[in-house]
């Protein structure tokens, strides 16, 4: 069984945080490098963010670009990648619009969070208990199982943090915003952990690229 390339994507301030405080998610990106974003989604088997991310953003994950779909149909593949949460309590709204739009669903939990989030979109979603905890591996297991090859990673936090610290992570692609956020309890793109190799390991660099006024940097966390 293979398990799917992880690409993380996340933008950045100059700061190095995902967001501000304020209640509505505040603007990081530009409209070309969302199209890139919107590109690299086109490309994966599946995206996931965490349930907090949902909760906060109310996100659709979709592809929004119609020839993009047309290709993603003319290879074989579902028109949208599998969309993926993953939650430890089960706290799911089903009322939200990631639930509501695109393709296939699937939940991520831990054997005490499995029944309420059974009882909140069991009729949505695809609900996998993975034991007593949420194990990042066995979750690329069965991701592997079902067919994703590549799956892209949004966030937020606690996840980049949950597979970078695991060792999952094969590429970070990082839009870095020229503006500073400078609120100290605003969300960080990772949040303190112990990394493989600590602070001493240097990931390997493939590529800037320039979008308007974005950088997008290009890292391999195994290489």
């Amino acid at each position: 069984m293979t398990r799917p390339y992880v690409l993380l994507s996340v933008a950045v301030s100059v700061d190095g945080y995902i967001d501000d405080r304020g209640a509505r998610r505040f603007p990081l990106s530009n409209a070309e490098d969302f199209d890139h974003v919107d590109q690299v989604r086109a490309e994966s088997g599946a995206i996931l963010v965490g349930a907090a991310t949902i909760r906060r953003d109310n996100p659709r994950l979709l592809v929004k670009h119609a020839h993009r779909r047309a290709a993603r149909v003319a290879q074989g593949r579902p028109e949208y990648p599998v969309k993926v949460t993953v939650t430890g309590s089960g706290d799911l709204d089903p009322a939200l619009a990631f639930w509501h739009h695109g393709g296939d669903k699937l939940v991520y939990t831990s054997s005490a969070g499995h029944r309420r989030a059974v009882a909140a979109v069991g009729d949505l979603a695809d609900v996998v208990s993975l034991g007593p905890t949420v194990d990042f591996g066995a979750l690329l297991d069965d991701l592997g199982a079902r067919g994703v090859d590549r799956l892209m990673v949004e966030g937020g936090g606690t996840i980049h943090t949950a597979f970078l610290s695991a060792g999952l992570a094969d590429e970070i692609r990082m839009a870095v915003a020229p503006m500073l956020i400078g609120q100290a309890a605003a969300p960080r793109f990772v949040n303190p952990a112990e990394f493989p190799g600590g602070p001493a390991r240097r990931f390997h660099l493939e590529d800037v690229t320039k979008l308007g006024d974005v950088a997008v940097l290009r890292y391999f966390p195994k290489a």
